[in-house]
C-alpha cells in the first residue's frame, strides 16, 4: 500500500494543508482496528474544506469512510478502487495499517512545492484490485443494506428463446447451468420436465454447479478452501467451456463488463456465447413453448402460464414474491432486528393466505389445475421445514405442524408428480443454505432434522 501511494500525482495546496493540519490536530483517532479507515480524513489534501468532523459521520465501514460531500483529487484517485476491495477481502487490516502510517502528524509540515509523481503504476494497481473485488462479490456473505434490509438485485440478461429472434430454437445450441440447491433455479428444473425437454437429447442439457457458495460464487469444481464441504454437481460440460471453473467465468464470456452477482439459473447459448436469460421467473415462461417444435407430442402446446389464467396468477404473485418467496431471504439475511421483525410478520400473514385457499381440498392453487403459480410456491415451501424455519428464523410454525392444508398440497406435487421429486435434493438444499451462510452459521454445522425431510402422503 506504501508503495502504491508513492506513485500519486498530488497537487498540495498550503492553504488546504494548513487547514486540514489544523483540523486533525485537535481531534484524537480511534484505535485503527475500531474504524480502520478514519486516517483517510488526514489524506483530503487538495480538498478546500476536507470537514473531518462530516466524515466521521459516516459508518465506519471502508465503503461509506472517505468524504463523497467534496471533490477530493486524492479521494477519487486512490479511495474508491480500494476500499471496494478491502470492503469485502482481507486487505482492509492491510488498508488500514497503511492509512494509519499516514496519520495527521506526519502530514503536518507543509510543503514548499508540488510534490510530481506517476499515477501509471497506482492506475494499473487499482484496476488489478478492482478486478480482485468483482471475483469476490459473489461469496460475499454482505447480503443486506446498512438499513439491515435485504433487497434482491435486478437480473440483467433477459431475452427469450423464439422463432425470428435472435436466439433461435435449435437442439445443441441451449444449455441450462442451475444449483439444486437454489429455489429459484428449482423452478426452471420442474418446467425443464414437465414439458419433456428433458426426454430430447441435447435439446437443454443440464448442468449443475456444487451446492456450496463459496468465496467466488457458485462453482463447477470443488473448492480447494474451505476443503470437503458441499454436494458436487455435475461439473461443467459445455462444449468450448469446459475449462471454466465458477460461474462468474461465463458471465464475463457474455459480458465482460457485468459487476453484478452472478446467479442461477441461466440458460447459456452456445452458438453466440452469451446468456440467454438469468431471470427465472421468465426462464420458465419460456421453456412454455420454445421448445415445442422438438418435444414429444404430448408435450407441445402445454402451458404453466394459461392465458384464462393469467390474470389471476400474475395478482397471486404479486403478493406471493415479496412475502414468502423472497420474504424468507429477507428474514435470513436481515442484519438488524427490526428488519426481521418488519418481514416475518408478513411472511407468515402471507402463509396464512394460502392456507385458506386451499381449505376447499382443491389439489392445485388455480382451477384444479397445475400452474406456475403451483411451481413457483412449491421450491419455496419444500425448503421451509428443512431450512428456512430454522436457518433463516421462520419460527411462527412449521408447515407440517402449523399448515396442514398447505402441507397437503406440497406432498400430493412431491409425491404424485416425479417433475416435483425428482428435481428436490434434500442433501444438496441443506448443505448450500447451513455451509454457504457462515455470518448465519460460522461452524457451517448441517441439522439432521426434520426427519424424514418431507412426510409421506396419507391416502
Amino acid at each position: 500500500m506504501s508503495q502504491i501511494l508513492g506513485h500519486i500525482v498530488i497537487k498540495r495546496s498550503q492553504t488546504g494543508i494548513g487547514r486540514a493540519r489544523a483540523r486533525h490536530a485537535s481531534s484524537t483517532p480511534l484505535p485503527v482496528l475500531q474504524q480502520p479507515f478514519r486516517y483517510i480524513t488526514s489524506l483530503a489534501l487538495t480538498c478546500p474544506d476536507p470537514k473531518p468532523s462530516s466524515i466521521h459521520k459516516h459508518s465506519p465501514t471502508p465503503s461509506s469512510a472517505f468524504c463523497s460531500r467534496h471533490s477530493c483529487t486524492l479521494g477519487k484517485i486512490l479511495l474508491r478502487p480500494l476500499l471496494r476491495t478491502a470492503a469485502t477481502t482481507n486487505q482492509a487490516l492491510a488498508l488500514s495499517r497503511s492509512f494509519a502510517s499516514l496519520s495527521a502528524p506526519r502530514l503536518q509540515p507543509r510543503p514548499t512545492a508540488t510534490t510530481r509523481l506517476s499515477v501509471a503504476a497506482f492506475s494499473t494497481s487499482a484496476a488489478n484490485m478492482s478486478s480482485q473485488d468483482n471475483s469476490k462479490k459473489d461469496g460475499s456473505a454482505d447480503w443486506s443494506n446498512k438499513d439491515g434490509h435485504f433487497r434482491r438485485q435486478e437480473s440483467s440478461f433477459r431475452t427469450s428463446i423464439e422463432k425470428g429472434g435472435k436466439h433461435e430454437p435449435e437442439v445443441g445450441r441451449y444449455h441450462l447451468v442451475v444449483a439444486l440447491a437454489c429455489p429459484w433455479a428449482h423452478r426452471s428444473l420442474i418446467v425443464r420436465k414437465l414439458k419433456g425437454i428433458d426426454r430430447v437429447p441435447d435439446l437443454l442439457p443440464v448442468h449443475v454447479v456444487d451446492s456450496l457458495l463459496g468465496s467466488e460464487g457458485w462453482s463447477f469444481v470443488p473448492y480447494e478452501e474451505p476443503k470437503g464441504y458441499g454436494v458436487p454437481g455435475t461439473g461443467n460440460k459445455i462444449p468450448g467451456h469446459e475449462d471454466k471453473k465458477r460461474i462468474r467465468e461465463l458471465y464475463k464470456a457474455a459480458d465482460p463488463n457485468y459487476e453484478q452477482r452472478c446467479t442461477v439459473p441461466i440458460i447459456w447459448d452456445n452458438k453466440l456465447n452469451t446468456i440467454v436469460n438469468n431471470e427465472s421467473s421468465e426462464v420458465i415462461r419460456n421453456l412454455n413453448y420454445a421448445f415445442d417444435d422438438f418435444v414429444p407430442e404430448e408435450f407441445r402446446g402445454v402451458t404453466y402460464y394459461p392465458e384464462d389464467l393469467a390474470k389471476d396468477i400474475d395478482a397471486f404473485h404479486e403478493w406471493v414474491y415479496p412475502t414468502i418467496n423472497n420474504g424468507v431471504y429477507k428474514c435470513g439475511f436481515a442484519t438488524l432486528q427490526d428488519a426481521y421483525e418488519s418481514n416475518v410478520k408478513p411472511l407468515f400473514e402471507s402463509l396464512d393466505r394460502v392456507e385458506k385457499m386451499l381449505e376447499d381440498g382443491r389439489t392445485y392453487l388455480y382451477a384444479d389445475k397445475l400452474t406456475e403459480a403451483d411451481i413457483r410456491l412449491f421450491t419455496t415451501i419444500i425448503r421451509f421445514d428443512p431450512v428456512y424455519f430454522t436457518h433463516f428464523k421462520c419460527n411462527y410454525r412449521t408447515i407440517r405442524d402449523g399448515y396442514p392444508k398447505i402441507n397437503k398440497w406440497m406432498q400430493n406435487l412431491y409425491w404424485n408428480n416425479p417433475a416435483f421429486k425428482d428435481t428436490t435434493d434434500f442433501d444438496s438444499i441443506k448443505a448450500h443454505y447451513f455451509q454457504s451462510h457462515t455470518n448465519i452459521n460460522p461452524h457451517r454445522i448441517v441439522p439432521e432434522g426434520p426427519v424424514p425431510h418431507i412426510l409421506p402422503l396419507e391416502k
